[in-house]
């Protein structure tokens, strides 16, 4: 009995030990170095791992930077620019700086703007909701509300509005890692440059239908008229199926367009308040 079990475990041995020999020399032939540098570079990143440079992850990134030798068309948006100043340095190249970016709602179709004409109760769910029907407020262009971007959102920077119904987002912890953007049905979510002193100008309306059906919908809806195109001087905004657009490479936050547009579709963000109409607005309440 004992020299049967001392047989087994011989033969068992041998038959470890060959692969193990086989596995030994699988390994050295076809053993991949990898170039050092991957490692510095990846140290270097944030590690969020949230795609937003168009990878799976942060060392996929490194690799495609170093393989690259260059970092056209590679960004990490939450490193940003200071990021891409050390990975040149690791590599020796030229860092391609960025002007920084922030997540924008394009839809202000808020409880007050475009009311609800039907009750949902069902799953909380944007693309859900987006292939069953056009939504509460009726607008098949709009936000839905179900929250999907402040979901997928990995540095907590966005969270839904109760009083509005509309995502907000916190502009001191927005990345521009874009995961909100692929996550939202219906495209209302942008990436779009901070500005200068952290001040946008934007049209905050996605409808694309004729005015007077947009408007059915919610109040303040762009119509397409055209005359937010013509007062600005730098060719900034461009007018396509009913909806008008604002170009924040060309626009230089004039607000001609914001005094212009009788829908008051457009937004203007982080700009000091105008002190005559505060005191209108003061005057108006004081007579009602």
């Amino acid at each position: 009995m004992n020299e049967i079990v001392l047989y087994a475990v011989i033969a068992l041995g041998s038959i470890a030990l060959f692969f193990a020999i086989i596995i030994f020399f699988v390994e050295k032939k076809f053993k991949i170095i990898e170039n050092p540098k991957i490692d510095e570079v990846q140290g270097i990143l944030p590690g969020a791992n949230c795609g937003g440079c168009g990878f799976a992850g942060c060392r996929n990134f490194a690799e495609s930077i170093v393989k690259a030798g260059n970092m056209e068309n590679l960004y990490c948006p939450v490193g940003g620019n200071e990021v891409a100043k050390k990975i040149a340095s690791i590599l020796g190249i030229i860092a391609n700086e960025k002007a920084p970016q922030i997540a924008v709602v394009r839809c202000n179709g808020t409880y007050a703007h475009a009311s609800l004409k039907i009750k949902y109760e069902g799953t909380s769910s944007c693309t859900f909701i987006n292939n069953l029907f056009h939504g509460e407020n009726g607008c098949a262009y709009g936000c839905i509300g179900g929250g999907d971007c402040v979901r997928v959102c990995t540095f907590d920077a966005m969270y839904m509005n109760s009083k509005t119904g509309l995502p907000v987002v916190i502009e001191d912890k927005c990345t521009a890692c874009g995961t909100c953007v692929k996550a939202c049905p219906r495209g209302i979510i942008e990436l779009r440059n901070k500005g200068r002193d952290n001040k946008r100008i934007f049209v905050a309306c996605n409808n694309k239908e004729k005015g007077v059906v947009a408007q059915k919908n919610c109040q303040v809806a762009c119509i397409g008229c055209n005359k937010c195109v013509k007062v600005c001087t730098y060719n900034a905004i461009t007018l396509k199926d009913y909806l008008a657009y604002i170009d924040f490479e060309k626009c230089e936050l004039c607000r001609k367009c914001v005094t212009e547009c009788p829908s008051e579709s457009i937004l203007e963000i982080n700009f000091p308040v105008n002190k005559t109409e505060v005191i209108y607005s003061e005057k108006n309440e004081e007579l009602k």
